[in-house]
This record gives C-alpha cells, structure tokens and sequence, in this order.
C-alpha cells in the first residue's frame, strides 16, 4: 500500500509538472520556478541526517523516498527519537533537519545558540492529536474535563465509568508518547494545563507504531498519537470525539484539523533545517522540494497537508534563513 501512494503522488507531481511546464511562459515571471527547476535537474550527492519527531516520521520518510526518484545520489537517514531527544541531536551539531511536533523550546534554543547553530522552524504539515480505543472499546466522545480526570498526575482512574458512569464499564490500559515526544508535550498542555503534567502508571513509548499495536491488542486499550497512525490502521482502531464539552466534540478529519474546529488538539509539525545545512546543495535541494511537493508528499504519508498560504509561509522561511535559491 505504501508503495502504491508513493507511486500515485509521484504521478501526481508530474503531472503537475508538466502543467507549470506548459503554463510557464505565460506571465513572463517564474524566476523562483525556472531556479527550482535547474536545481532539480542537477544531479546531486551528499548525505542529509534527519531525526526527531515520530509524527513527523512519516512525513520525512515519505519526502525523502520522493525526492531519490529525482536525486538518487543523496543518502537520507531518517530517524525517530522523539522531538526532545532530536533537538539534542541538532543543538549539537549532530543532524541537518529535526522534525518536531511541537515548538523548539527555550532552553533547546539555548543549546542551539550555544553551539552555533541557527535554524528555521518550517511548517510541513497539520497534525491533530487522536484519542483511539481499541475495537472492543467504543467510546464516541470524551471531553477534555473527562481526558483530564484520565490523564492528569496522580490519577486513580481505572475504568471509564470512574469517570463518567454512562461510559462503558471497561477496565483501562492505557498506552501515550513518552516523555522525549513533543506529541507528549503538547497532549498534556492542553489536556492537563501545564506542559509534561501527566499520570505516569501507562505504557510510553516513542514509537507511535509500539502505542497502536499496544492499545489495538488491549481489550480495554485507550492512548494517543498523530492523526496519519491512526489512518493508518483505522481497522484496528476507533477513533474517539473531542471537545470542550459534548456539543462542541468533534472528531478529527483532515477537514477538521486543517479549518482548526478539532479542538484542543490541532497543531502544526515541522521541519528544523540548520543554516549550515541549508547551504549544502542537497539539503537545500530538498527543503524547496518538501514544500513544492508538499501537499503530495503529505497524501503519501496519510497526514493532513497544508494550506497554500501555509506553504507559502514556509517557503519563505526557507529561503530566509539559505540565503535565497
């Protein structure tokens, strides 16, 4: 299946290729196209090292699989330790792009400083966090009061009746992001009001991969991670409503995290490329190609794609910190 996509986003780029191609003389400008362009078809070397976010991972796989069919002689590493554990990584110097699903945060920007590495934090996508339960569990909405009561430190919640008795009677194991993942971060600001306040007695990991199969083989399983693992193995899951309150629960669709109605729980995610990096070719190279290509590199990884003033946001973000194309 994930050959498939990739294949079908590839004919989809040239098939807008080909349209710009056609349509390009026409305004008499394209300075941007026409360098896009001669950098596409230069062939390129090197390595780019990217690492961090698991919700962002993906995405980046997805982007560097596309961009070989065009440059197969750059060697992308695409890694996955969490958005805290890869701003360690690239505040030392140690990767080009770190992926995150959150803000780099003040004392992240210190190190960075410290080190002498300037960055750009470049929107690629939308995200909206996704409370699931297992098959043998539906749940169609909680609130973020009854999430709270959940999740919250100290919590002695051991069954969703605890709760809210008109929920089922079904004994909780309950599976999140570990404690390196800005999807962790992010959940319990929003959820608990304050940034990493959160129950400890669950089963974390930094592998959103490890959380679905852990919440999809528990008969009461219940966690929370980026919206594409939950596209991706939608038949394993349930997908449960969010809100402030039951008329404002909403589930999250791509429509909803885009128009920003899945509330608490959309955000942006993003890609931290270096200064340094992006006066590399290749690096460069690639980050024009994530945002040219970003609304088929996101259907290829099942995540929500930007908006155009987005990309746009973005591209000039780019160009800002590399000095232009």
């Amino acid at each position: 299946m994930r050959i498939e996509r990739l294949l079908l986003a590839l004919a989809a780029m040239a098939t807008l290729a080909f349209a710009v191609t056609a349509c390009g003389d026409d305004d008499g400008g394209g300075n941007g196209d026409a360098a896009a362009a001669e950098l596409s078809s230069e062939e390129l070397s090197g390595t780019i090292r990217i690492d961090g976010s698991s919700t962002v991972f993906p995405f980046a796989q997805a982007a560097a699989e596309l961009f070989n069919e065009e440059q197969p002689g750059v060697r992308i590493s695409v890694g996955q330790s969490g958005t805290g554990g890869g701003f360690e990584k690239f505040c030392a110097g140690e990767t080009d792009i770190s992926d995150a699903s959150r803000p780099i945060e003040d004392d992240e920007v210190a190190v960075c400083e410290k080190n002498g590495v300037e960055f750009e934090q470049v929107a690629v996508a939308n995200d909206g966090i996704s409370v699931v339960t297992g098959k043998e569990l539906t749940v169609d909405c909680l609130t973020v009061d009854q999430l709270e009561r959940i999740w919250e430190p100290g919590s002695q919640v051991r069954r969703l009746s605890d709760v809210d008795p008109s929920l089922p009677d079904a004994e909780l194991t309950l599976f999140g992001p570990g404690t390196d993942s800005g999807t962790f971060d992010f959940f319990t600001e929003q959820i608990n009001g304050e940034e990493g306040a959160s129950r400890d007695d669950y089963e974390a990991s930094e592998d959103d991969n490890q959380l679905v199969t852990g919440v999809s083989g528990s008969s009461g399983g219940i966690g929370y991670f980026g919206f594409s693992y939950y596209e991706q193995n939608a038949d394993r899951l349930n997908l449960v409503g969010v809100g402030e309150d039951a008329a404002s629960c909403r589930k999250p669709t791509a429509e909803n995290i885009q128009a920003g109605s899945y509330k608490p729980l959309s955000r942006q995610i993003y890609m931290y490329p270096s200064g340094e990096a992006l006066r590399k070719p290749e690096v460069r190279a690639f980050m024009d190609f994530v945002i040219a290509n970003e609304p088929a590199i996101a259907e290829a990884a099942q995540i929500v794609p930007l908006t155009e003033e987005q990309i746009a946001e973005s591209q000039s973000k780019v160009e800002s910190l590399g000095g232009g194309a």
